[in-house]
C-alpha cells in the first residue's frame, strides 16, 4: 500500500473513531515482535548455531514479562472492534453466518501464503537432506504466531455471544470467566492433565475480550476506574504467583513446571486486567497525540499490514539466521548476555526489520481480500472453517510442520484448505452479512474506504 492511499485514510478518519484502538492493537504487535526477536540468543561457534533462549539465560528478566507480554491488550482491542462491529451488523439485520465469514477471510486469508511458503521450503529441504531436527527447529519458531490466531479466530467466532452475556450481566460475566478461569486451573494442574487447561485458551481470552466490551460501553470512564482495575488485577497476579504454583515469568519456558502461557492460566486474565486499566488510563494523553497528522499516519499504516507484521516476523528472523549460517556466521558471533551482545541488539532489530519489510511488501496484499458480496453461507460453513482451520494452527503452533518421521504436511493442509471452503459458492438469495463497515478488528465507525484496515 503506497504512502499517498495512507495519507487518504487517515484524512478520511471520522470525528467518531476512537484512534486509541488502532493505536493500542499496533502498539501491542510492535511489541511482541521486537519481544521475539530480542529473545532469540543465538550465536554461531565453530560453524555450529546455539540456539539460547534471553528468559532462560536472565531469569532477571522474567518480571519484564508483564510488560512484555501484551496479547492481553489484543484481546482488550478486539473486544472493543467485534462489539462495535457485530453490534452493526445486528442493527442493518446482516446474518451471523456472513458477518463471521467476513471475519475469517479478513484473519485467515493471510496465513495462507505462509503455510504454503513453508510446507514447500520443508519438502524440498527434506528431499535434499536437511536434518529433520533443523526443519524441525525452524518451522516451529516460524509459526508461533500461529497460536495466537487461532485463539483469537475462536474468540470472535463465539462474539455475538459473549456480547449477548455482556450485555445481560455486564461486570458479573467478567468475575464469573475469571472464576471459571480458575477452575480450568484447579482441575488441570491439581490432576496434572494439561489438555483440561487447554480450555483457558478460549475462556481466559474470552473474559479479557469481556472487558473490551466494557470500554466500548463507558463502563470504564474515568481515570479512577481504570486504576482500580489495573490495581484488581495486579493483586490478582501476585497473589496468584506468590500463593500459586504459577511462574513469575508471563511467557512460557520449555521445561517449566507450570507455564502461564502454554496453555493460557488464569494468571494472564489477571495480567489482562493489569494492562488494560493501565494502558486506558493513558487513552486521554494518546487521543490528543493522535491528532496530529504524522502521529494517526503512522499508526494507519501499521495497521494496513499489522497481520503480515505479525505472520511473518519469525520467518524473518529465521532467514537472517539461515543466510548468515550459510555465509559462515556473520553478525552471529557476539556471545548472548555480554555487554556487547547488548549494544548490537538495535543492530539485530534493524537487519530482522528489513527482511521483514520484504515479506511485507511481497505478501501484504493478502490482508486486504476483496470484498465478498455474495449471499451468506449456511451457518455450519465459517463455523466448520472455524474448528478446521484453527485445530491445524494449534498443532502446527505446538509441533511445527515436520517431525521425526518426515513432513507432516496435513496440517498445513487442513488449514489452506478450510480457507478455501469460505469462497464455496453460495446459492441462496439472502444478502450476505458482508461484515460491519469498519473491517474485523477496527475500532470504530468508518467509511467504506477504511475497510481496508486490516483484522
Amino acid at each position: 500500500m503506497d504512502l499517498s492511499t495512507v495519507r487518504d485514510l487517515a484524512a478520511a478518519t471520522p470525528a467518531t473513531r476512537n484512534r486509541v484502538v488502532d493505536l493500542l492493537r499496533a502498539a501491542a504487535i510492535v511489541v511482541v515482535v521486537l519481544g521475539h526477536w530480542l529473545m532469540a540468543a543465538v550465536v554461531v561457534r565453530d560453524g555450529e548455531l546455539e540456539i539460547g533462549h534471553l528468559l532462560e539465560l536472565a531469569p532477571w528478566t522474567h518480571p519484564l514479562t508483564w510488560v512484555f507480554q501484551v496479547m492481553p491488550v489484543f484481546f482488550l482491542v478486539g473486544g472493543y472492534a467485534n462489539g462495535l462491529s457485530w453490534r452493526s451488523a445486528r442493527a442493518k439485520n446482516l446474518p451471523y453466518a456472513g458477518w463471521l465469514r467476513a471475519r475469517l477471510r479478513r484473519l485467515l486469508t493471510p496465513v495462507v501464503p505462509l503455510l504454503l511458503v513453508w510446507l514447500l521450503a520443508v519438502v524440498v529441504a527434506h528431499a535434499a537432506g536437511v536434518p529433520t531436527a533443523t526443519l524441525r527447529t525452524a518451522s516451529q519458531v516460524a509459526l508461533v504466531p500461529t497460536w495466537f490466531l487461532a485463539a483469537y479466530v475462536v474468540v470472535c467466532t463465539v462474539a455475538p455471544a459473549t456480547l449477548w452475556v455482556w450485555e445481560r450481566w455486564g461486570w458479573s460475566s467478567i468475575v464469573g470467566g475469571l472464576a471459571l478461569g480458575c477452575l480450568v486451573d484447579l482441575v488441570s494442574l491439581g490432576t496434572d492433565t494439561l489438555t483440561v487447561g487447554f480450555a483457558n485458551y478460549l475462556v481466559v481470552w474470552a473474559t479479557v475480550h469481556q472487558v473490551g466490551y466494557a470500554w466500548l460501553d463507558g463502563r470504564l470512564a474515568g481515570t479512577g476506574r481504570r486504576l482500580a482495575l489495573a490495581a484488581v488485577g495486579l493483586v490478582g497476579v501476585v497473589g496468584l504467583v506468590w500463593a500459586g504454583p504459577y511462574p513469575v515469568s508471563m511467557i512460557g519456558l520449555d521445561g517449566a513446571a507450570v507455564n502461564n502461557s502454554y496453555p493460557t492460566r488464569v494468571t494472564l486474565g489477571f495480567l489482562g486486567l493489569l494492562q488494560a486499566g493501565l494502558v486506558l488510563a493513558l487513552e486521554p494523553a494518546l487521543a490528543a497525540w493522535l491528532q496530529r497528522p504524522r502521529a494517526w499516519s503512522a499508526t494507519v499504516l501499521l495497521n494496513t499490514r499489522v497481520m503480515t507484521l505479525y505472520l511473518w516476523h519469525l520467518t524473518a528472523m529465521v532467514l537472517a539466521i539461515g543466510l548468515s549460517l550459510l555465509l559462515g556466521g556473520p553478525g552471529l558471533g557476539v556471545t548472548p548476555m555480554t555487554g556487547a551482545w547488548w549494544v548490537t541488539r538495535p543492530l539485530w532489530w534493524a537487519v530482522l526489520g528489513l527482511v521483514t519489510l520484504g515479506c511485507i511488501a511481497a505478501l501484504g496484499r493478502f490482508e486486504t481480500p476483496r470484498r465478498d458480496e455474495s449471499p451468506a453461507p449456511p451457518v455450519w460453513l465459517p463455523v466448520l472453517v472455524t474448528v478446521l482451520a484453527c485445530g491445524g494452527l494449534g498443532f502446527m503452533a505446538a509441533k511445527g510442520i515436520v517431525g521425526a518421521d518426515g513432513v507432516h504436511w496435513w496440517w498445513p493442509v487442513l488449514t489452506v484448505g478450510a480457507v478455501a471452503l469460505l469462497r464455496l459458492p453460495v446459492t441462496s438469495r439472502r444478502r450476505a452479512g458482508a461484515g460491519s463497515p469498519h473491517g474485523p478488528a477496527t475500532g470504530g465507525q468508518a467509511s467504506p474506504r477504511r475497510n481496508r484496515r486490516p483484522g
